[in-house]
């Protein structure tokens, strides 16, 4: 159980880092697309936990092992969609979401953005593909 807990926080740990950077890196991809060459990006404190629950894949991972890539992605991606939907909500509610979708006409709720789906896709397979090598063998 201990050891449970403790890989649980590593991945937390390892997901709220990881999810920081791809924010920050897709957020300056922004900047350049506006021909800002200081390519600023940014993020917010609130977003590293929301990103450290991605550790909640690995469970998920496992029972999807031997399943298609196209599978796990999806998967995956409505977890995160989830996940996205769910926070956004709570901290819109405090007034404290970062982020605010209202000008995408893809938008649920202004929390999600449903042209985000290839985004979440992907790094869903990445998390598994970081997360895989924390798994313990049990």
């Amino acid at each position: 159980m201990k050891q449970c807990l403790t890989n649980f926080a590593k991945n937390f740990l390892k997901c709220g880092l990881i999810g920081w950077c791809l924010e920050i890196l897709f957020t300056s991809m922004d900047a350049l697309r506006r021909r800002d060459m200081t390519l600023k990006g940014h993020t917010s404190l609130w977003m590293f936990p929301i990103y450290g629950s991605a550790a909640l894949l690995s469970p998920v991972s496992r029972l999807l092992r031997g399943k298609s890539a196209l599978a796990r992605g999806l998967t995956y991606m409505g977890m995160i969609f989830s996940m996205e939907y769910l926070s956004g909500l709570l901290l819109s509610r405090r007034k404290a979401c970062p982020w605010d979708y209202r000008r995408s006409r893809w938008n649920i709720g202004r929390v999600i953005r449903l042209d985000f789906a290839p985004y979440w896709f992907c790094v869903g397979l990445l998390y598994e593909q970081l997360l895989s090598g924390s798994q313990s063998k049990t």
